[in-house]
């Protein structure tokens, strides 16, 4: 191999940092909120309670003097109190305007403990709300939400708010940082305080050698992260062994360093700094032009799994597709019948790698491969690579009758899915404007061909979309009458799965109006319907969804495809003759399954595309490679409707309402960015409550331009 692997080799601590810090920054966008979300609350609850009781006994509290100052009347210091106890808690846990909402509430907290009781709760309460003036609310906030468009808005007050608040944050925050640990650490490290200033009684309560050795860690800003999270555990055993033991509040306060950090004037800072600048892509690999050149065609599935497995190696890595985002296609049905908007399930393959300077992305179509100059071919341009990772997928196949794909579309793509709800939808507009009752029914009758996944889900969205989605929305017409027929050349529908969930399926399918037609073969397609075994289906609107043929790779690469036109792989998922080229996902011929050949499914894409990423690292740092690819096949899901579902785990076996649930989690986990997963779940919430959908477009076709 090129000198650039002995090389790559000295580089593997600087790898493994980068994917640590990578695993910690991941952990913190998602932790961090919801902690945050919890201090908030608590923090309301514990004003709201009391000043609840205050509002409803106004008159007893008022007559006790409980609020009286010297520079301010008893019942003008009781509104006072009273208004900030319960709109400001309430600002907090919404996380709007939290800086402005904490600032009276630390000043009624602080009042209280210098006039009323000195106690731990009220120092430590103060010191986050405090924090809160500071920082600021963390995501899960209706400031999160705003501040960006705020921050640019047209109000000039606005924007000058948040100025200085970012202002605050820049140059005050970290002398709060430090200002905290020191007081937190010189607590901690039982020297001689007063009561008054420090919060000693919580601390006092745990062991010597935790308390002293958690608070040097904190005044010295070494470790925080550690020494915070080790106090809390702590603190919280303490809590639950201890009935006299009043600790909650520090608890908190801890917490909030763990989100805040250590701050600019600590020794985590300096450590940090030194690591970044230590891990920069040119340190301790000479010149990064020696780096390899990892080229991965395809940013499906087993690309992203790959690429992403790959970014924080000591290698030119670049990801080429013909489109500019990653797709999750098996929710790609929900788009074609207007349940989902395209953008709830794609995501712009660049924003998944911004903060990997190394990955590069190119939008182009892949023409060919030059396995003699190794480069990847994309019209005139050509690409040299070292390493090739072939992860094109899979399209439509029509068994040797091409010319139906102008009849019944399939569905892999986005535009696949925006053009085929432009036609389901159009034939309800049609059929309203239809005088004709022959041609009416035509309009009103879809067939779906082919019974595996995508077809059984097809059929199920068609059906409800027709009986509930669109109800009392047209005059002449009851979309609810519409026919769907679903016709599978097999014995049965789903043939992946079990008999008894294909069954199942079936019943679920009728029990929606679809009709199931099996053992039936289409034999022509056009523009005014299907001939299935002989017989003629008058049917405006025709969906394939029968089967699929891989890209051309091994076209390109001069290989022999196999029946389905995937190229064969060797164990290693490698071309053979070829060990710097590798193919997965559907493209791939791979037989690293028990059960036979890998299936064309999204986690195997995925096994594939980390397996690959796995071999490739072993490559750049001089290992021996892993064990040959196995593909473990975790179940096989398809759900029919809003409320049944069946899953086949092999010995374990679920339909009905449990699929259902299990369908719906396993989907929104596999999408790729979190704003993806929160767009799916509102949409599927609304359309569960509502049985109404708002991404029911026409868009796409060709209207005629009309005046206004």
């Amino acid at each position: 191999m090129p000198s650039y692997f002995s090389v790559a080799t000295r580089a593997r601590a600087s790898i493994s940092l980068r994917i640590w810090f990578a695993a910690y920054r991941s952990y913190k966008r998602i932790y961090h909120p919801f902690v945050d979300l919890g201090i908030r609350l608590s923090i309301a609850q514990f004003f709201l309670k009391p000043a609840m009781v205050q509002a409803m006994t106004w008159h007893e509290y008022l007559a006790g003097d409980n609020f009286s100052r010297s520079w301010l009347n008893p019942q003008h210091a009781a509104l006072l109190g009273i208004g900030i106890e319960l709109i400001c808690p309430i600002l907090l846990a919404l996380g709007l305007f939290t800086r402005a909402a904490a600032v009276p509430m630390a000043i009624l907290t602080l009042v209280g403990h210098t006039s009323y009781q000195t106690h731990d709760a009220n120092l430590c309460l103060a010191a986050i709300l405090i924090g809160y003036v500071m920082f600021g609310a963390r995501a899960i906030s209706i400031d999160g939400l705003i501040t960006p468009g705020l921050g640019d808005s047209a109000v000039p007050i606005f924007s000058h708010i948040i100025h200085a608040a970012e202002q605050l944050t820049k140059h005050v925050g970290p002398a709060f940082q430090l200002a905290l640990r020191l007081w937190l650490g010189w607590t901690l490290l039982r020297l001689p305080a007063s009561t008054a200033i420090f919060p000693v009684a919580a601390a006092h309560h745990l062991l010597p050698s935790l308390t002293i050795l958690g608070g040097l860690m904190l005044a010295l800003g070494l470790g925080v992260p550690v020494a915070n999270k080790a106090l809390v555990i702590a603190m919280i055993g303490m809590q639950m062994m201890m009935s006299d033991f009043d600790g909650f509040w520090m608890i908190l306060l801890l917490a909030q360093i763990g989100m805040i950090g250590a701050g600019r004037w600590s020794f985590d800072d300096r450590i940090y700094a030194m690591l970044v600048d230590w891990m920069k892509p040119s340190h301790g690999t000479g010149d990064t032009d020696n780096w390899p050149r990892v080229v991965i065609v395809g940013a499906g599935f087993g690309g992203i799994a790959c690429a992403a497995n790959l970014r924080h190696l000591p290698a030119h890595l670049t990801l080429i597709d013909r489109h500019n985002h990653h797709l999750f296609q098996p929710l790609l049905y929900q788009v074609a019948t207007a349940g989902l908007s395209p953008a709830d399930i794609a995501s712009p393959i660049r924003s998944q790698f911004r903060d990997d300077p190394n990955v590069r992305v190119i939008m182009k179509t892949v023409t060919g491969i030059d396995i003699k100059q190794q480069t990847v071919l994309m019209g005139d341009d050509a690409l040299p690579f070292d390493i090739l990772v072939l992860a094109t997928g899979a399209s439509h196949s029509y068994f040797g009758r091409d010319d139906w794909s102008r009849f019944a579309p399939g569905l892999k793509r986005i535009n696949d899915a925006t053009a085929i709800r432009a036609k389901l939808l159009s034939a309800f507009e049609n059929a309203e404007d239809e005088p004709d009752g022959v041609k009416r029914d035509a309009w009103l009758t879809f067939v779906i061909v082919g019974g595996g996944p995508t077809g059984v889900e097809l059929a199920g969205a068609i059906a409800e979309l027709a009986r509930f989605g669109l109800q009392e929305e047209f005059r002449k017409i009851i979309p609810a009458s519409a026919r769907i027929f679903l016709v599978q050349s097999g014995t049965r529908i789903l043939p992946a799965f079990q008999d008894s969930l294909s069954a199942r399926a079936q019943d679920s399918l009728e029990r929606l109006g679809v009709t199931v037609r099996i053992n039936s073969r289409v034999q022509e397609i056009d523009d005014e319907g299907v001939t299935i075994n002989g017989q003629r289906l008058q049917a405006k609107t025709v969906l394939w969804a029968a089967g699929v043929v891989a890209s051309p790779t091994a076209h390109w690469l001069g290989i022999e495809p196999d029946y389905a036109g995937r190229t064969p792989v060797d164990a290693h998922l490698r071309v053979p003759n070829h060990d710097n080229i590798f193919v997965i996902g559907d493209a791939a011929a791979s037989s690293g399954w028990d059960r036979g050949s890998v299936p064309g499914l999204a986690p195997a894409a995925q096994q594939g595309g980390r397996y690959v990423a796995r071999m490739i690292r072993a490559r750049l740092e001089a290992r021996g490679e892993p064990a040959p690819f196995v593909y473990r096949h975790r179940g096989s899901l398809a759900t029919i409707g809003r409320k049944a579902a069946v899953a086949d785990f092999g010995r374990i076996r679920l339909w009905g309402a449990p699929a259902w649930w299990l369908w719906g989690l396993v989907h929104v986990s596999f999408l790729a960015t979190m704003r993806n997963r929160v767009s799916v779940i509102i949409a599927w919430i609304w359309a569960y409550l509502t049985f109404r959908s708002g991404t029911r477009l026409i868009t796409g076709q060709d209207m005629p331009e009309e005046n206004a």
